[in-house]
């Protein structure tokens, strides 16, 4: 109850997205082509906000760290800034995340 007000306040005064769904967040900022496969992703449980498995409505916030389990490979990225419109251009990717691995 008390973070919910908080969060609030906080967006009244600041008017930017303080939080996004992970599923949204990984489509707009064009690491899944579809939201849609995001949702698979988050389904089968190779995606991770902060080591922790995720579901698809979980927030992303700034600073969080995102772990994608692909078959051969893990990616990590860091989370910069989350993004006001529903996609980005691809160019401007690397304002949004920072791939640690």
């Amino acid at each position: 109850m008390k973070f919910t007000l908080f969060l609030t306040l906080l967006s009244v005064y600041f008017p930017y997205n303080i939080a996004m769904r992970i599923d949204k967040f990984l489509n707009a900022v064009n690491i899944t082509k579809r939201r849609s496969i995001a949702q698979d992703m988050l389904a089968n449980k190779v995606v991770c906000i902060n080591d922790v498995v995720v579901k698809a409505s979980k927030n992303v916030a700034l600073g969080d760290t995102i772990k994608i389990n692909y078959l051969e490979s893990v990616k990590k990225y860091e989370v910069l800034q989350l993004p006001t419109t529903k996609s980005t251009p691809k160019s401007l990717q690397s304002e949004y995340i920072k791939e640690l691995s």
